[in-house]
C-alpha cells in the first residue's frame, strides 16, 4: 500500500518533494490510513479536524481520539467545532451540503494562515463511484460524471488509487486504529442508500462492475479533457471582460459642470467593472446552451437556473438571476454578472477629518480654497460646496423612491427616471452607490452631482472627492 500510495503521488503530480500538506482527519478508518502512509512517507504535515455536532458525545468521541493521535504522532493540529443544523437553516441547505461547505472554508482559511501547500482528504475510489452515480441523479455534465478529482486546486486526494476494500485490509494488517461512524449504515444518506442498496445490485449482475466503472470514468476523463479545450475557446468569443475600474476618465470636451444636459453621452462614459456575456455572439456559437453552462456553472449557477436564463435570451430585458455568489443581470444586448458583495447593503461614513476611505472603494478626500481651484472633467471626481455639507456624510447604495436635483436642472428628478434617461443598463443600477448629507443626495457615484452643492460664486471651501481608478 505504501509502495501504490508514493507511486499514486508521483504519478498524478500531488505533491512535491518537501511540500507541506494539511491531512483532513475525521478519525475513521479511511482518515487514519491516509495519515498512516504520511508518516510513513516522511513528508511535512499537520492535521485538520472538525466536529460537526451531529452526533452528539459520538462526534465528541471523534474529537477527542484525533487530538490523542496528534499526541502519539507530535505534528501541529487545529480543530474546530461547528453549529452544522443552524448553518443549514439558515442557508436552506442540506445537512451534508451544509458539513461539506463549513469544513472546506476552514480547511482552505487554516492553509492559507499557517502556510501549507495543500489540503489532503482521504477519498477512495468508491467514493468515486458513488460520487459517479449521486451525480447522475442530478442535472450534471461531462465534469459531473468524471467525479472526484485527484488534484482540484488546493485539494489533493491521493487515496482515490485505493477501494475501501483495500484500505479496510490494510487497517487490519497494520493493527490501526479508528472511529466508526454509526451513520455509515443508516440509508437515510443519498450517499449510504447507494453505498449499501443500490451498487451492490450492479455488483451481483457483473463481478467486474466496479472495476470497469472506473476504467470508464478514466475514458470520460480523456473526454473532458477535449471538451473542456473546446468550450475554453467558445467562451473566450462571448465573454467581454470587466475594465479595471467603474469610473474611467471622461472623454474630452464633456463637461458634467456646466450641465449640459445630454443624456446620450452616458453610454460612453459608462464603463462597466464586472464581466458581459454578449448575447447575439453567445446564440451564434453552435452549442449556446452548453457556452452558457460552462460560464455560469464556475459562477456556482446551478443547470435549472442556466436554463431558465436561456430560454430568457430572447425576452424582456431587466429578468435577474442569482446564485449563493453572483448576480445575473439580463439587458438588452448583454448579460452582465456581478459578485454579491457583503458590503451591498452596509451604509460607511465619511467624517469631517477624514483624508480617505478604503470601503466600499478607494477614494482620496482634499479640503480646498476656491483661490485659483479650477473643476476638472473627470468623471470619477465630485467638487462640492463644503459649507453646505453636514457631516458625517454617507455612503449607501441607492433605493427605489431616492430623487435628487440633477447638477444643470431646476426641478427634482426620481433616481429611476434618471437612470432610464441616462440608458443605464439595470447592472449598472444596482452597483451604483450614492453620496449623501443627511437625506439629500450630494453626488450619484460616478456619475452626477445634485446642483444644490455644486460649486458656486459664493463658494469659500471645496471638497474634492475622487474615486480611486
Amino acid at each position: 500500500m505504501l509502495t501504490r500510495f508514493l507511486e499514486n503521488i508521483k504519478e498524478k503530480k500531488l505533491l512535491n518533494t518537501g511540500g507541506k500538506v494539511l491531512l483532513a482527519v475525521s478519525g475513521g478508518i479511511d482518515s487514519m490510513v491516509m495519515l498512516h502512509l504520511f508518516e510513513k512517507s516522511g513528508f511535512d504535515y499537520g492535521i485538520v479536524h472538525c466536529n460537526f455536532q451531529l452526533r452528539g458525545a459520538e462526534s465528541d468521541g471523534d474529537e477527542e481520539f484525533v487530538k490523542t493521535q496528534v499526541l502519539i504522532h507530535g505534528v501541529p493540529a487545529y480543530f474546530k467545532r461547528f453549529d452544522t443544523e443552524e448553518y443549514a437553516q439558515i442557508n436552506g441547505i442540506s445537512i451534508e451540503m451544509a458539513a461539506r461547505e463549513l469544513r472546506y472554508e476552514y480547511f482552505e482559511k487554516i492553509r492559507v494562515e499557517n502556510r501549507y501547500d495543500y489540503i489532503a482528504t482521504a477519498h477512495h475510489s468508491d467514493d468515486l463511484i458513488e460520487t459517479f452515480f449521486l451525480n447522475l441523479t442530478r442535472k450534471t455534465g461531462i465534469k459531473g460524471l468524471t467525479g472526484i478529482k485527484d488534484k482540484a486546486g488546493k485539494i489533493i486526494r491521493p487515496m482515490l488509487f485505493a477501494s475501501r476494500a483495500d484500505i479496510e485490509k490494510f487497517a487490519t494488517e497494520q493493527y490501526l486504529e479508528f472511529r466508526e461512524d454509526s451513520t455509515n449504515s443508516e440509508v437515510a444518506y443519498q450517499r449510504n442508500f447507494l453505498r449499501h442498496k443500490i451498487l451492490p445490485l450492479f455488483s451481483s449482475l457483473n463481478p467486474s462492475f466496479k472495476k470497469n466503472l472506473l476504467a470508464s470514468i478514466e475514458n470520460l476523463k480523456d473526454a473532458e479533457t477535449v471538451y473542456t479545450d473546446f468550450f475554453e475557446s467558445e467562451k473566450q468569443k462571448v465573454i467581454e471582460k470587466a475594465t479595471d475600474s467603474p469610473f474611467p476618465a471622461r472623454p474630452a470636451g464633456v463637461d458634467f459642470a456646466q450641465g449640459d444636459g445630454q443624456t446620450e453621452r452616458s453610454r460612453s462614459l459608462i464603463s462597466f467593472s464586472s464581466p458581459s456575456i454578449d448575447i447575439k455572439k453567445l446564440l451564434n456559437s453552435s452549442h449556446p446552451r452548453l457556452v452558457l453552462l460552462e460560464i455560469l456553472s464556475e459562477l456556482n449557477f446551478n443547470p435549472s437556473v442556466v436554463d431558465e436564463v436561456f430560454q430568457s435570451l430572447n425576452t424582456e430585458s431587466g429578468k435577474q438571476f442569482f446564485s449563493k455568489t453572483h448576480r445575473l443581470v439580463k439587458d438588452r444586448q448583454k448579460l452582465f454578472i456581478t459578485t454579491i458583495a457583503e458590503t451591498e447593503n452596509r451604509i460607511f461614513y465619511l467624517e469631517a477629518d477624514d483624508v480617505q476611505l478604503f470601503e466600499p472603494f478607494g477614494m482620496t478626500v482634499e479640503k480646498l480654497l476656491v483661490k485659483d481651484f479650477k473643476i476638472g472633467k473627470e468623471q470619477n471626481i465630485a467638487c462640492l460646496d463644503m459649507e453646505k455639507l453636514e457631516f458625517p456624510l454617507l455612503i449607501r447604495k441607492w433605493q427605489e423612491g431616492d430623487y435628487f436635483q440633477p447638477l444643470g436642472m431646476t426641478g427634482f428628478k426620481k433616481l429611476s427616471d434618471f437612470f432610464i434617461d441616462e440608458k443605464i443598463p439595470v447592472h449598472q443600477k444596482q452597483n451604483t452607490w450614492l453620496l449623501c448629507s443627511g437625506e439629500k443626495i450630494v453626488w450619484v457615484m460616478g456619475m452626477r452631482i445634485d446642483n444644490r452643492f455644486k460649486i458656486n460664486s459664493a463658494t469659500s471651501k471645496i471638497l474634492k472627492l475622487e474615486i480611486s481608478n
